[in-house]
């Protein structure tokens, strides 16, 4: 009898061996590029998902996953297209966490993503024109759009007796889409918005563009750009000619950094990026420092979310392939369902095998509506001794 059992053992875990695969999943994100310095713990966040699940061994018959990266650049639309095919095409993954920037995010989804049948979802891309891109229902966004980031900062300025603004945007899809949504929310509260103009990133001077935001006024000025590029060159100027002195900075300007290049200067100076203070956002903090990097850096905690829900998604399908898995996104994304949080991910395969529904909450609260965006909640950030400190959440 114990031969027997022993042998129907056997056979049992090479069935399941059988069934095993070698999973991969695209990280597209602009490791080089305006957003570099972010992007480090963005990847890792990512892959910290993946890890998890592998060592899980509760992936689809105890499948595991392989991280394999894509350097979308950011802004350069041919590069990432380039980038996403090879992910594609040469090293066959099954979906891609990513991309990062708007621009390259619509690009890739058009160009690879659709024509390939493959699902995508971004932890970062946030132009409110993604919500209506032709995407067969293969893309998803665990970041809300700046339609509703431009309701959160007229809010944040509204409380802080700013009733007249300045904006100075990075000219492409992502700042033109911020630029247009904080405008149109300012203005609907009754505030007023004295200019709106584009900056060209990579530029060594911003004088001239300063120039024409100080001639118009304001109480502060908005730049809705990039850290590591333009938007810290608009901060420059406008500090050393005197022009502003107080600014509001975005999700895109968002980053340690600032206070590396600029310190006490920033003093007051304040801003939003999609965060939550629930319980699942302070483990996925805990997890990502004994991981070894900084999980409070922008958009870490989404794109751990990202790459979970692709996985989640893939054991609800009962099939790795974008096929089947882009139908049970926005299922396990939210209610009904046992919630599973950051470190759980082994619950919630196990609870997807047995047919229980989940509700993921993750690292960022994750609640997807409509096309499958995230609803989304910010944290509001000030300068204050020349470090970045959190004032609440909205």
């Amino acid at each position: 009898m114990k031969k027997l059992l022993a042998a129907t053992a056997a056979v049992a875990l090479m069935t399941g061996a059988a069934g095993a695969e070698d999973i991969k999943l695209g990280v597209i994100l602009g490791f080089t590029g305006p957003l570099e310095s972010i992007t480090p713990s963005m990847g890792a966040g990512a892959e910290l998902a993946m890890k998890e699940v592998s060592d899980s061994g509760k992936l689809l018959d105890g499948s595991t996953v392989t991280s394999v990266r894509g350097d979308s650049t950011c802004v350069d639309a041919a590069a990432a297209t380039a980038a996403a095919e090879r992910l594609v095409t040469t090293d066959k993954v099954n979906a891609i966490m990513g991309a990062d920037c708007s621009g390259v995010t619509g690009a890739i989804l058009a160009n690879v993503a659709v024509p390939n049948g493959i699902v995508m979802i971004s932890a970062s891309a946030t132009s409110p024109g993604l919500t209506s891109a032709e995407d067969n229902g293969l893309f998803f966004r665990t970041a809300p759009s700046d339609a509703r980031q431009g309701e959160i900062i007229a809010k944040v300025l509204q409380d802080r007796s700013i009733s007249s603004v300045a904006i100075s945007y990075t000219n492409n899809d992502y700042g033109k889409g911020l630029a247009d949504s904080i405008q149109a929310a300012v203005e609907a509260a009754g505030g007023s918005v004295s200019i709106s103009a584009a900056h060209e990133d990579g530029k060594a001077d911003y004088s001239a563009e300063v120039g024409a935001l100080a001639s118009a006024g304001g109480d502060a000025l908005v730049v809705a750009g990039y850290v590591d590029q333009g938007g810290a060159g608009v901060i420059r100027a406008a500090l050393d000619t005197g022009a502003f002195s107080t600014f509001m900075l975005p999700d895109g300007m968002y980053g340690n950094v600032l206070e590396e290049k600029f310190g006490s200067e920033l003093d007051g100076s304040f801003g939003t990026v999609p965060g939550t203070d629930s319980a699942g956002g302070a483990t996925f903090l805990e997890m990502a420092t004994a991981a070894g990097f900084d999980g409070s850096s922008s958009y870490a905690g989404e794109s751990y979310d990202a790459a979970a829900l692709i996985m989640l998604a893939m054991q609800a399908a009962g099939s790795s392939k974008s096929a089947d898995l882009a139908a049970k996104v926005m299922d396990v994304a939210n209610a009904p369902g046992e919630k599973i949080y950051p470190g759980e991910l082994a619950k919630g395969l196990e609870l997807l095998a047995a047919g229980t529904d989940i509700d993921y909450v993750g690292a960022s609260a994750v609640e997807l509506i409509g096309p499958g965006e995230a609803s989304g909640a910010y944290r509001e950030y000030e300068f204050k001794d020349g470090k970045i400190t959190t004032v609440g959440y909205r």
